[in-house]
């Protein structure tokens, strides 16, 4: 096919889709858009790292045939004025894949955003953007190294769909009589109104990507972020349809964070996504108290326009953000700031934001190894302090370098310093699970303090129990203190005996059958003070109900049984620290 201006490669293959994958051959066309102001110098220079990185980790045997296509002020000089040709929407629906610079939206235009219109579009719904904290970046937060987050913001619904009627218009009139007349509504007079849809289509197809997302990239957990307490129809229903999706259509790879407790003892499962939920607030709170905890957030337009900023600030500004706009395949990337055009041809900005979306295209199309190593020499040459002016200034002892000198610096270290950059890769890998281990054995040790500290709001026994530790019934009781001391338990559950049923023996049982009775712990064997039956729970119980069942029987604790096996014990003071955390409502 012929274009008025896109010249497509002559060498090179289009990416397309079989089977409902994206299949991408060893030499893809995929198109770049070099943006506006600063766009030309940072996109020159980017274009060279990533056809570095791609011969650094594959020898010649992949090669990206790059397809330069038009939007913003270089289309308008090219298309009579046009910033948004028909033709560069053709292509990109046919190669499937492209990056772009930072676009000017033009004075008068037709348009909002050149960026929203590309995504309404091409039905781009889902805005992605990794945030990572790199070593040597001005922060503000004591520990940035713990913020290694995916955003996937829903692209085309909420009230960022343009669906609103101005103040004093026939159409706010219209709209304001039928919902005051009709609908009951009441509000101030003179008041612009703004519809915000939310969509199970929309909702789900967002949070099918972010979960199947973190599944390729073994990322451990996906959280929905909402305000549903408040706007329960819209934003609530998000949550609800998030978790639909995870229940109906990732069933075998994804546990809730309720069932995380309640059925595994705080202990994630290998190969299991995490799905959980928190309420968009309390979020903006723990992604600067308790980032580690979360890995893919999935949410609403809106909180993912504050979200994605605000977490940016974290790790060092907009400046280094990378991001992308994807549809079911395709796919466009993008540099995540503004075209600065005080900067334009002075080879002088931070590249990063468009080299890390860069990063994100390579990963996308399952090039991974070159990826890493981009990844990794950015780390590397912040770490030595050659960068730009932006972060020279904030950084002590730190050598300014231009545009296209810390480009080269990065090829220079993929080509030169390969070894170097696998072990930085390792290092951050051994970091990521080393912050999952200690996250796990908080739960497992104390999963009220961990609930407290992530923000879950505890429902069922399964949530708050404690795990069991076993003990013989012929074990004398001596031996069981001991395993009490060391575990930090003050009961222990005792194995079935000739009766097939499963016992506990407290500290309290000690106190009043043994020590009152001046026998030895070493003479008696732990059936003799064992109790038989068990007062049991179901996982799946709720608080109000185990209090109940408490009080009923007249004891301070009961098990909780899967199968007709123990797994976890709540007592009436694990009750009692949650009613007093937590509070008490119709929610518990």
């Amino acid at each position: 096919m012929t274009y008025q201006h896109i010249c497509m490669p002559k060498v090179g293959e289009k990416i397309f889709v079989k089977d409902g994958k994206l299949k991408v051959p060893k030499h893809p066309i995929i198109g770049f858009i070099e943006g506006d102001g600063i766009g030309p110098d940072i996109t020159k220079s980017s274009l060279l790292v990533w056809d570095a990185a791609v011969e650094a980790a594959y020898s010649g045997d992949r090669k990206i045939h790059w397809c330069e296509i038009y939007l913003g002020e270089k289309a308008a000089s090219l298309y009579d004025g046009n910033y948004f040709p028909n033709e560069t929407l053709e292509v990109i629906k046919q190669i499937m894949v492209a990056i772009k610079g930072p676009l000017t939206t033009p004075i008068g235009g037709g348009f909002r955003s050149l960026n929203v219109a590309l995504r309404q579009e091409l039905d781009l719904y889902a805005c992605v953007r990794p945030i990572r904290y790199y070593a040597g970046v001005p922060s503000p937060m004591r520990h940035p190294e713990k913020v290694d987050i995916v955003i996937f913001r829903e692209n085309t619904e909420d009230v960022y769909a343009g669906i609103e009627y101005k103040s004093g218009t026939p159409e706010n009139a219209k709209i304001t009589k039928f919902l005051r007349e009709e609908m009951g509504a009441k509000f101030f007079e003179d008041a612009g109104i703004g519809i915000k849809p939310i969509s199970p289509f929309g909702s789900k197809r967002l949070v099918r990507k972010a979960i199947q997302y973190a599944i390729d990239h073994g990322r451990d957990s996906v959280t929905l972020v909402h305000k549903g307490n408040i706007m329960k129809f819209t934003e609530g229903a998000f949550r609800n349809w998030g978790y639909e999706v995870a229940r109906t259509e990732f069933a075998d790879q994804t546990i809730t964070e309720d069932e995380l407790y309640s059925v595994y003892g705080g202990k994630q499962p290998p190969s299991k996504v995490v799905i959980k939920d928190r309420i968009a607030d309390i979020m903006f709170q723990l992604l600067q108290l308790r980032p580690e905890e979360f890995s893919v957030l999935a949410t609403m337009n809106l909180n993912g326009d504050y979200l994605s900023d605000a977490v940016a600030a974290e790790v060092g500004g907009i400046g280094i953000a990378p991001g992308a706009n994807i549809a079911d395949h395709v796919a466009v990337f993008e540099a995540t700031h503004g075209t600065a055009p005080k900067y334009a041809n002075l080879d002088r900005v931070n590249p990063g934001s468009l080299l890390l979306s860069g990063v994100m295209l390579l990963q996308y199309i399952g090039w991974i190894e070159a990826a890493e190593l981009i990844e990794s020499a950015l780390a590397c040459v912040i770490a030595d302090k050659t960068v730009t002016y932006d972060f020279a200034r904030q950084m002590t002892g730190a050598t300014e370098v231009s545009t296209s000198k810390f480009c080269e610096l990065l090829i220079t270290k993929m080509i030169g310093q390969t070894q170097i950059l696998r072990k930085e890769i390792e290092h951050r890998r051994h970091n990521q699970e080393e912050y999952r281990r200690i996250l796990e054995a908080a739960r497992v040790a104390d999963p009220v303090q961990a609930m407290i500290a992530s923000g879950h709001m505890p429902t069922v026994v399964g949530n708050i129990m404690s795990p069991v530790i076993t003990v013989k019934s012929n074990d004398l009781v001596n031996t069981a203190m001991h395993t009490m001391v060391e575990e930090g338990v003050d009961a222990v559950m005792v194995e079935p005996d000739d009766s097939l049923q499963w016992g506990i023996m407290t500290d309290r049982d000690v106190l009043k059958k043994i020590i009152s009775a001046n026998l030895s712990p070493a003479r008696v064997r732990v059936g003799e003070v064992t109790t038989r039956p068990l007062v049991t729970a179901k996982p799946e119980m709720s608080l109000a109900e185990a209090a109940q069942r408490m009080s009923e029987a007249n004891v301070r604790r009961v098990v909780v049984e899967a199968d007709g096996n123990p797994i976890g014990m709540v007592t009436d003071n694990d009750l009692f620290r949650t009613v007093e955390v937590f509070g008490w409502g119709s929610e518990i």
